[in-house]
This record gives C-alpha cells, sequence and structure tokens, in this order.
C-alpha cells in the first residue's frame, strides 16, 4: 500500500513508528522499497556519500532531481522526500517556491524537506500554500555546518533547548506534516515529539521520536571508518562487497572466470569457415 501524507499523520495518531532510510539510486530504492521501509529520504548527503564531497553545500538542484527521479522510479510504496538543497531556498520565499515546484515536477516526489526554523516558516507556508508537502528539519542542520562551527548536538542550553521547541511548534504552524530532529538530547526530543501534533522523525534523538532516519550507507557499513555516535550498523555490506570485488579481480587475472557456464555457444562449422 502506498505511504502518504495521511499515513505519517495515521502511524502518529496510533503510536506506530515510521522508517525512513535515504536513498539515492533506482536499485537501492526498489530494494528498500521491497524490504517495507515507510519512506525514503533522498537527502542532500548525497553530496557525500555518492558525490564525495566534505558537506552537504555543493549540492545542486539538479543533483537532486537526478537522483531524485531515479529514486521514485524505484519506489511504488515508500513515501518519498527530497532534500531542498543549500540556497535553493534561502534566497527568497519566490525562489524557495519555484525550486520546490522543479523538484516535485522534475521527480513525482511526495514532498520536499528544507532545513530551520522559524526563519524559513514563510518558506514553507508558501509552498504548502503551492499544494506541495514540506517536512522540516531543524536541531543540527548540515546545510548550516560553517555557523555552527562544526557537527554538533544542538539544544543542549535551556536557552537553546526553548528555541528548538519554539522552532518545532513554529514549522508545524506554518504546515509541515513531519519534521526531522537531528542531534538533540533524547529527552529535548522525547518532550518535542510530545508537544507537536505532526511527527517527528528523529536521528541522533533518541527512540521516543515518532519515527527514525539514518544514511543507508552508514546503517550497513558502507562508508568510511568513521560512524556517527547515533548510528547503529544494521549490515555489514561495505566489508562484503570489498571482499566480493577482490574474489573477482582474482578471478579474472587467473582467468578462472568466466567458465563455460557463463559464455554463449556457436556452431564449430562457423568458426571453422572464418579461419
Amino acid at each position: 500500500m502506498k505511504n502518504t501524507v495521511s499515513t505519517f499523520q495515521k502511524m502518529k495518531e496510533n503510536g506506530e513508528k515510521i522508517s525512513m532510510l535515504t536513498a539515492y539510486d533506482y536499485s537501492t530504492a526498489k530494494l528498500f522499497d521491497e524490504a517495507g521501509i515507510h519512506s525514503i529520504l533522498v537527502g542532500d548527503s548525497l553530496g557525500m556519500v555518492m558525490l564525495g564531497y566534505d558537506t552537504t553545500i555543493p549540492v545542486t538542484v539538479e543533483d537532486m532531481i537526478h537522483h531524485g527521479a531515479a529514486v521514485v522510479r524505484g519506489a511504488k510504496n515508500a513515501l518519498v522526500i527530497v532534500d531542498m538543497p543549500f540556497m535553493s531556498y534561502q534566497t527568497s520565499v519566490y525562489d524557495a517556491v519555484v525550486n520546490a515546484g522543479r523538484i516535485m515536477k522534475e521527480t513525482e516526489a511526495t514532498a520536499v524537506k528544507l532545513e530551520g526554523g522559524k526563519d524559513v516558516c514563510p518558506h514553507i507556508e508558501a509552498i504548502v500554500k503551492a499544494s506541495i508537502p514540506v517536512v522540516a528539519h531543524i536541531g543540527l542542520t548540515p546545510q548550516s555546518v560553517n555557523a555552527f562551527g562544526g557537527f554538533k548536538v544542538q539544544g543542549k542550553s535551556e536557552e537553546a533547548a526553548k528555541k528548538l521547541l519554539e522552532d518545532a511548534l513554529a514549522v508545524e504552524t506554518a504546515g509541515a506534516f513531519a519534521v526531522v530532529l537531528e542531534c538533540v538530547p533524547a529527552k529535548l526530543a522525547k518532550l518535542i515529539s510530545e508537544k507537536l501534533r505532526i511527527p517527528a522523525i528523529g536521528i541522533g534523538a533518541g527512540a521516543d521520536c515518532d519515527g527514525q532516519v539514518l544514511v543507508y550507507q552508514d546503517m550497513l557499513n558502507m562508508y568510511g571508518d568513521f560512524v556517527p555516535k547515533f548510528v547503529k550498523q544494521f549490515g555489514n555490506a561495505g566489508p562484503v562487497m570489498k571482499e566480493a570485488v577482490q574474489e573477482y579481480v582474482k578471478a579474472v587475472g587467473e582467468g578462472t572466470f568466466p567458465e563455460e557456464q557463463h559464455t554463449f555457444a556457436i556452431n564449430d562449422d562457423i568458426i571453422e569457415k572464418l579461419y
């Protein structure tokens, strides 16, 4: 059954947890969809895990559309959300609506996601008025990593915690149908989740959020040696893939692949006439 914005809200009301993973291509999206994931986020994290940048800052609208459209083609039931990249909405409310509309038209995704709290509420409200569902993102917002001075837990002081709560309530009022809480103390995330009518999806925000999201390369041990504190590795795909490639290289080098069973036959008489 296709997951929708209404599905998210019903799950929140029924106390059911929402599962979300990132994906950036057709085959991965298809696998995750068949595994029963509720939602796929085409995150601007693709800049780091797919394109090799140090941050998400260089990612473009074109990048998001390219990957987002591929994911939508692979996901038949999961709700697909596409990130709005850095400077695609911060410049003006007009630019936010135009770029959100372009992402929706060219990917056929269900929703867009943008970072920020009260400061982007006018943008959220305008995008929602254009009939585009929006997911908000507060706490550690990677597009603001330079302003934060690095990847740090947010909301630890009384003032910062109050601001996060106010931001969460503000994006809900602006029309967001869900909000991502990233790198927020667990007790604060629990409080925010309880006060919101919309689902709160956590990443590094504890188990009391209404759902969880992870970057799949982190979750499957496919992205380098660094593992964020909030990541649990549910599989060991990276080493398995590396070992398989090493075996392939060895077999090709030794001439043991391809074997006869991997080849196509032709009549010997034809070959003899060619000599």
